[in-house]
């Protein structure tokens, strides 16, 4: 890890801390395009989750999830540049595996159907909601 990058989340964690901060609300990212102090309205599951390259329509549905619900998403996949699956939107970095604690697999499912730009939204048995912006399709993979 470069020295940089450790002092600068070491700087986050503690100026979370200070504020009482939540887990969920730990990390507040500025990254890509976003205007100077805008923050993102979602959080990462670890610092390997690649979101940074996630284009605006997929900040905005996240954004719209977020608004809908009164909790950030929790990201837990992102970029996979690797996927097996070469029509996946994650190689692209167009699509996120989310969960919003507290909030229904269900509930979720329907604010992402009505969200601007909305292409694919996917449901896996372990709670998991996948939302991109490729083409519209729905499935359940249980």
């Amino acid at each position: 890890m470069h020295p940089a990058f450790s002092i600068a989340l070491a700087g986050l964690f503690s100026l979370s801390s200070l504020n009482g901060a939540t887990a969920q609300n730990v990390r507040k990212l500025s990254i890509g395009p976003l205007k100077k102090n805008e923050t993102l309205a979602y959080s990462l599951q670890t610092v390997s989750v690649r979101a940074g390259c996630f284009p605006p329509r997929l900040r905005g549905i996240l954004t719209y999830i977020a608004d809908k619900t009164g909790r950030r998403p929790l990201v837990t996949s992102g970029l996979r540049a690797h996927s097996g699956r070469s029509h996946s939107q994650h190689r692209n970095c167009a699509a996120a595996d989310i969960r919003v604690p507290g909030v229904s697999d269900k509930t979720i499912i329907a604010i992402a159907a009505q969200a601007p730009g909305i292409g694919g939204i996917g449901r896996y048995c372990n709670g998991i909601i996948h939302v991109d912006v490729g083409p519209k399709r729905r499935w359940t993979h249980c």
